[in-house]
């Protein structure tokens, strides 16, 4: 088993273009676009509002905290729902059966064992969608209320096996989801919301390698997700 995965990405397009593409109303929130989205961040994602049903952004912190949880600061908060649990797993089978959503990125980050090519370590790879097209990756999301009304609304990325393009980097991928399975992976249609935990199409995705900059969540810019020679 190789390390967590998905662990950082990028999500650059502004508000107004993902409320165009994902058909979403109501307020949108001020946000910078980032080339660097970490763990405990503030990420847009797309989510199917539990009172009106209409399509909602929000900027919600990625690290799943259950609404169940005593103790938030002591909570492990997991960036991460793996495929094969998420509707059995009491961390995260009441988010999958209530509360999916879609987390816009242009591309993600993963690390490949560094094989002699320059210096010591993994080298970071960038993966998007071949067609140049945002990504819509399949989440789950929660809100917890603390003592005194706080509320953290929260999300985890969910992750399958890997397909043939990404298994040379990691045995993981995210669940990519095409726009016609966006309704039922939001609740809107009924249907088995679990076949959607499938890996990408073959052909559906481009890797390069991207500069270490990437490393340090402190760097941020288009230049991430420059292409790079192995090692660089």
């Amino acid at each position: 088993m190789l390390g967590r995965m998905c662990g950082r990405y990028a999500s650059t397009l502004p508000a107004a273009a993902i409320a165009r593409l994902f058909h979403v109303t109501g307020t949108l929130p001020e946000r910078a676009p980032s080339w660097n989205i970490a763990p405990s961040q503030a990420a847009p994602v797309v989510r199917r509002h539990p009172t009106t049903g209409a399509r909602h952004l929000d900027l919600l912190r990625w690290g799943f905290l259950p609404h169940w949880t005593p103790d938030a600061r002591a909570a492990r908060r997991p960036i991460n729902a793996r495929a094969e649990t998420v509707a059995t797993a009491p961390m995260w089978r009441d988010a999958f059966a209530r509360r999916r959503c879609l987390v816009p990125a242009d591309a993600f980050y993963e690390w490949r064992a560094a094989d002699g090519l320059g210096p010591p370590g993994k080298q970071p790879y960038a993966i998007a969608r071949a067609d140049g097209t945002p990504m819509a990756l399949g989440g789950l999301w929660d809100g917890w209320r603390g003592p005194d009304g706080e509320i953290v609304r929260s999300f985890a990325i969910v992750v399958t096996a890997a397909n043939a393009t990404m298994a040379p980097i990691h045995d993981r991928m995210p669940v990519i989801l095409e726009a016609p399975d966006w309704p039922l992976w939001l609740g809107e249609t009924g249907g088995d919301a679990a076949a959607l935990l499938r890996p990408a199409a073959e052909g559906a995705l481009r890797v390069w390698p991207v500069s270490h900059a990437v490393n340090t969540p402190r760097n941020n810019g288009p230049a991430l997700l420059a292409p790079v020679g192995p090692g660089g």
